[in-house]
């Protein structure tokens, strides 16, 4: 009865937890989507930075046209004269996925926008990845970890940075399938379900859909494998975890059209062939180990050994002569800036300009994580106790995702869900050890004298079966099993008590004093408020502005610049639909997006000569850019200038990378002509160069009548050429606080009908006319 009423009472505990459970995972759902919304609270309902409009723009071609038209559209409208094929260079996950959820909400007669949906996907998604964190960590460590890592993961900063309202980019729904993708590998790997082996080969291809940073999945698993397998933790489980995600994952993700062979030509993707044939060799041994005896097994495995040496090394050899055969031995550039930092500086200045690929500084580990950051190492010794195929794969994470953030600053994306995880765990271990060692030493409780009497029966088992040996009278009136079954039943119950009253020593061993346990809860407690008030403060302060519209305060309150939209209605407004606009890379998606304008580059930053030629054009003077531009069919020049307001990311400050990214195709181009003495200066010590080049003159026009000095609040000095005119540019719009400027190529001149060479020479020589001294009408 007794026993009965304890189980009925252990389900209704576990009934009304796991109830629990979900209702504090909607919560932090709620709260993941929530702390989001700042940016459309304070500002409005407005798509952020520079890709996302380029994403808004192919949703809505989607939305309008369907998906047959998507994957053959040709946009004559990007990379003039080039154009761009959009469905076979792009990711399609993010805009297939806002696409569905607008389809979806449509055929349910609820009028959203796609532009609203567009917003919303982020924060959507981002409570997706929280529930998704806490499945993957209750895989780990059970479900108290679970669900602190999913409330980190809901709060961080670093993923609020990429995925607030507006900012509709590839990362928004790419961390979701980063997790989930993880998550499902970890359940196959402690299950061995096939099922599971399966949706997780479905979602690595929705990874590689939506994010080109599908390749450091398809790397840390084969690391993970080859890890259990040195370690001696090779199992059935590993093989069905592993190997269909190579086999079906490999040919899913050849569907996409963005990547297709390359899903098995390029060296990102060898690693996880080369593990996949170790292990099908170590299974193979594995499974001949269990036919043969000790001594044919030995020499089966010097012959299978054997035949997989051969074999891995004539794959090692495809492989090297496939490598071989690329300049960049298969890799990528950003994959060789990876393993190589100083890669991009040296060899590819297209990708080292781009602020999101420099390393951080460790200032920004604190913004990003904060207290996380002092957390991850109690997580890492916490999954050593004990150490598990799942926690090994944690471990193996945080290392690889560390050593990426340092590299990269955008890949502090990668790096935050793994220090959401381990400091989950960290933090879940230690209210465990703090509150049991509290629950121990409470008056009344009843938890200790069950601990001593679980330690006084362990230590007199002995005496009692001697004594029972003895006793034998009651015995014999009772009908006794037989000693086969009593023995089966003694090796059970000890099999059910042993581990549990072992483990309940263990915990006792673990309790901490009193007063110190209450003081470390109030710290932990303190430290939680401090990370929550830090991830509101950042998710309200430094992440929800919007790029396209800035705020800034001052001693007479809030000043608004929105002089990026004012530059593109103008564009949309007052120039011909086929008129091509010129700009540096970064402002190519907004002006194709909201100016429907054609440009010359953009932010896909492919063709690497073509925007050398924009940036040797910007670094030549006026008459030699004019004749690039002309050549360009170019009508406008767009301009971003901060110096007026302190804008401190304008084109001047950018000047240097144009330089450097045109003298890469164009030798004549050399940075050390707009140096002064190694230093790059706007002032009156500036070179000739400098001050002659085009951008100088567009970004400095008429500027020194603002204030009569020409005073750059960014560069923080007076500029060095201040008065001069433009002979072959002439400006058309400079918005209100000057942070936007549009000039227009003049038309050519007409050619001189008159003197020539050969004219001249037959002047000289021919008797004059009457009339021959008067001045000649087209001239």
């Amino acid at each position: 009865m007794a026993a009965s009423e304890t189980s009925s009472g252990i389900v209704l505990r576990n009934a009304f937890g796991n109830v629990f459970s979900v209702f504090i995972l909607i919560l932090i759902g709620v709260l993941a989507f929530s702390i989001r919304l700042f940016s459309v609270i304070k500002y409005e309902s407005v798509i952020h930075e520079f890709d996302p409009y380029f994403n808004y723009r192919v949703t809505q071609f989607l939305t309008k046209s369907g998906i047959y038209e998507f994957w053959n559209w040709f946009d004559d409208r990007t990379w003039y004269p080039l154009g761009r094929v959009i469905g076979g260079t792009v990711y399609p996950g993010l805009t297939l996925t806002a696409g569905s959820i607008w389809w979806f909400v449509n055929s349910l007669n609820i009028p959203l926008t796609v532009e609203t949906v567009c917003v919303f996907t982020a924060p959507i998604f981002s409570a997706f990845a929280s529930w998704a964190t806490f499945l993957l960590t209750k895989e780990v460590k059970g479900t108290g970890a679970g669900l602190t890592a999913a409330a980190l993961l809901a709060m961080v900063p670093s993923y609020i940075s990429r995925s607030v309202a507006g900012s509709y980019d590839n990362e928004a729904v790419a961390i979701f399938a980063l997790i989930i993708t993880f998550y499902l590998y970890i359940k196959t790997l402690n299950t061995g379900s096939l099922f599971y082996a399966t949706l997780n080969s479905i979602a690595y291809f929705y990874m590689v859909c939506s994010w080109g940073g599908y390749t450091f999945i398809i790397n840390l698993i084969p690391m993970h494998v080859l890890l259990c397998i040195v370690t001696g933790r090779y199992s059935s489980r590993l093989y069905i975890a592993y190997a269909p995600l190579v086999v079906l994952g490999t040919l899913l993700a050849a569907l996409v059209p963005v990547v297709g062979f390359n899903a098995v030509m390029t060296s990102e993707h060898f690693a996880s062939f080369l593990v996949f044939i170790i292990i099908h060799v170590v299974a193979l041994v594995y499974y001949i180990k269990g036919l043969l005896s000790a001594k044919m097994f030995k020499v089966a495995v010097t012959l299978i050994l054997s035949l997989g040496l051969v074999l891995c090394f004539a794959v090692v050899a495809i492989l090297v002569a496939l490598v071989a055969s690329s300049p960049t031995k298969g890799w990528s550039g950003r994959s060789l800036s990876l393993l190589d930092p100083t890669y991009a500086s040296k060899y590819i200045p297209i990708i080292a300009s781009v602020s999101e690929h420099q390393p951080p500084t460790w200032p920004s580990y604190f913004m990003d994580i904060n207290v996380l950051a002092f957390l991850v190492p109690a997580g890492i010794v916490a999954c050593f106790s004990p150490l598990s195929d799942a926690s090994s794969f944690v471990i193996l994470y945080i290392v690889t995702s560390v050593y990426f953030s340092g590299v990269m600053v955008r890949l502090m994306l990668v790096f935050a869900p793994a220090a959401c995880i381990l400091s989950g765990i960290a933090l879940s271990e230690a209210f465990e050890v703090f509150t049991r060692s509290i629950k121990f030493q409470l008056p009344g409780s009843s938890m200790k004298p069950q601990i001593d009497a679980a330690e006084t029966s362990s230590v007199s088992v002995i005496p009692e079966n001697d004594v029972a040996k003895t006793d034998k009278t009651e015995d014999t009136l009772k009908e006794r099993p037989s000693r086969k079954n009593r023995k089966k039943d003694k090796e059970s119950v000890a099999a059910v008590e042993k581990p549990s009253i072992k483990s309940k020593i263990e915990k006792r061993l673990l309790v901490l004093p009193f007063e110190a346990s209450i003081i470390a809860i109030f710290l932990l407690v303190l430290l939680g408020a401090f990370y929550v008030v830090h991830c509101v403060w950042a998710a309200a302060e430094a992440y929800s502005a919007p790029s396209i519209v800035l705020t800034s305060h001052s001693h007479d309150g809030l000043h608004v610049f929105d002089d990026f939209r004012e530059a593109y209605a103008w564009l949309s407004h007052n120039t011909e639909v086929d008129d091509k606009v010129a700009s540096w890379w970064d402002y190519g998606y907004q002006t194709t997006a909201m100016a429907n304008r054609t440009v010359i580059v953009d932010n896909n930053t492919w063709n690497n000569t073509h925007i050398a030629t924009v940036g040797t054009a910007m670094s030549s003077p006026e008459k030699a850019a004019w004749e690039i531009f002309n050549s360009l069919d170019v009508k406008y020049v767009l301009v971003v200038f901060g110096g007026l307001v302190g804008y401190p990311s304008d084109d001047i400050n950018k000047f240097l990378w144009m330089v450097r990214i045109g003298g890469g195709v164009f030798p004549h181009i050399k940075e050390p002509d707009y140096l002064r003495d190694g230093q790059y200066r706007i002032d009156s010590q500036a070179t000739p160069t400098m001050l002659n080049s085009l951008m100088y003159k567009l970004s400095y026009y008429r500027f020194v009548e603002t204030d009569g000095k020409g005073f750059d609040r960014v560069r923080r000095t007076e500029i060095g050429k201040k008065y001069f005119k433009l002979t072959h540019f002439e400006e058309v719009f400079t918005t209100h606080h000057w942070m936007v400027r549009l000039y227009k190529l003049k038309p050519p001149k007409n050619r001189i009908r008159g003197k020539t060479k050969k004219s001249k020479k037959l002047t000289g020589t021919t008797p004059k006319r009457s009339g021959a001294g008067k001045k000649n009408p087209w001239l």
